[in-house]
């Protein structure tokens, strides 16, 4: 076997360096801590002995040693000769190859949880701080940046500050002197079925009636699939004295856009769907008609678990999204995962939802409460909680995986 040595500073680095080059199926043969670092034994898989490797060095001894055979046998089918010596061998073979697949899981388990103690040993506040972040509903991959870029010698005290000072620095919301009533233009709001879309329309051009009179306001609808979603936004545009319109086609929106190029703010209340509806593509296309210059607010739903709400904002991004505005706040236990994805994405955070009334449930988003109810720990334990070392097992055998080039952990 092709047996190489790695080094490096720490364990994971390693790891690594023998993953690039023997590639992930590599098998690990030993480690071991060395001056200023980590010292690993691999060899990749396809150097293990295989069958045809056992047939070539067979020893000449055990084949002289075999019993001699009938006449009858001497001579068997040529596809099934098979020399005594590789009958005994061949197994053993298999079975060593076997061994070291399973000790590699083993060993590379050992590595992440020997950084584990040495990290607790320099700052035993790592571990309270990785169980509450991933309680409090943070992806793995950001609690394992945290804790790799996290500075040494913080106070126990000190550790969840840091973290809020790094999650602020990176959410970016957008200042109510900024928001889409003072700017004007023409924005869709999209998202899948449930998320809100009708009730936050609603909610804005509210805000802009207030501000600016019904005369300036307009809102569009091209929900003609829902039984009565057209007439919900008209019951709404009657309340305000606003203007409704239902929008049919791409044409359609072309000429009405160019009918109402003299209001102030024009808000288009979009088809739910589900993001792997094959329709999305289609409502997307409309949106991006030449000319209407459509923005998109993206709406986030609080309750939607991380890997659903990545797969919503990577469908509905395309051909660009202004932001997202988080909506049922209220309905949600933590707020933490939505907040996550809408960081790792860079959507610029416009609006925060947290209740039916209009307009009063509708708010300029607020970095300080918003991260403050993020982190907050929950009231009581759950089901759904893991213990600390449960927590550590699920980030040394979760693939590696971090934020976004351009996000700034400090």
């Amino acid at each position: 076997m092709n047996v190489k040595k790695f080094f490096a500073s720490t364990s994971r680095e390693a790891l690594h360096l023998v993953r690039q080059d023997l590639g992930p199926d590599a098998l690990i043969l030993s480690n071991r801590a060395v001056d200023n670092g980590m010292e690993i034994l691999a060899v990749a898989q396809g150097d293990l002995p295989t069958q045809e490797g056992v047939e070539a060095t067979a020893s000449p001894t055990s084949r002289s040693k075999a019993k001699p055979r009938s006449k009858a046998r001497a001579n068997p089918p040529a596809a099934k000769a098979i020399a005594p010596g590789v009958i005994a061998e061949e197994p053993i073979s298999h079975s060593l190859a076997n061994e070291i697949r399973s000790m590699r899981g083993m060993l590379e388990q050992q590595l992440v949880y020997q950084a584990w103690e040495t990290a607790q040993q320099r700052g035993p506040g790592k571990a309270r701080l990785l169980r509450d972040m991933l309680r409090a509903g943070f992806s793995a991959a950001l609690v394992r940046q945290f804790l790799e870029k996290m500075p040494p010698g913080l106070p126990e005290g000190q550790n969840l500050c840091w973290v809020k000072t790094v999650l602020e620095r990176n959410l970016r919301t957008v200042p109510a002197v900024e928001d889409i009533v003072e700017r004007g233009g023409t924005y869709a709001l999209v998202g899948p079925t449930g998320v809100g879309k009708t009730t936050t329309v609603a909610k804005i051009a509210a805000r802009g009636v207030v501000r600016y009179g019904a005369d300036k306001i307009a809102l569009l609808s091209t929900d003609s699939y829902r039984i009565g979603a057209h007439e919900q936004l008209r019951i709404y545009g009657k309340l305000l004295g606003v203007r409704v319109i239902a929008v049919k086609d791409e044409s359609d929106l072309q000429f009405v856009l160019e009918d109402l190029r003299n209001k102030h703010l024009v808000l288009i209340d979009t088809v739910g769907m589900g993001q792997r509806d094959q329709m999305v593509t289609e409502q997307l296309s409309l949106l991006s008609a030449p000319g209407t210059d459509v923005k998109r607010l993206l709406l986030l739903n609080s309750t939607g678990n991380g890997e659903t709400l990545d797969e919503v904002v990577n469908v509905y991004r395309e051909g660009g999204v202004h932001g997202c505005i988080i909506t049922k706040t209220d309905e949600a236990v933590g707020i933490a995962t939505v907040l996550d994805v809408a960081i790792r994405q860079k959507l610029p955070l416009h609006y925060v939802t947290d209740g039916q009334r209009v307009p009063e449930d509708l708010h300029v988003p607020d970095k300080d409460s918003l991260l403050q109810r993020a982190l907050s720990p929950l009231s009581a334990p759950s089901v759904h909680h893991l213990d600390t070392a449960e927590c550590q097992l699920m980030l040394a055998t979760a693939p590696s995986g971090g934020w976004p080039a351009g996000v700034n952990l400090g």
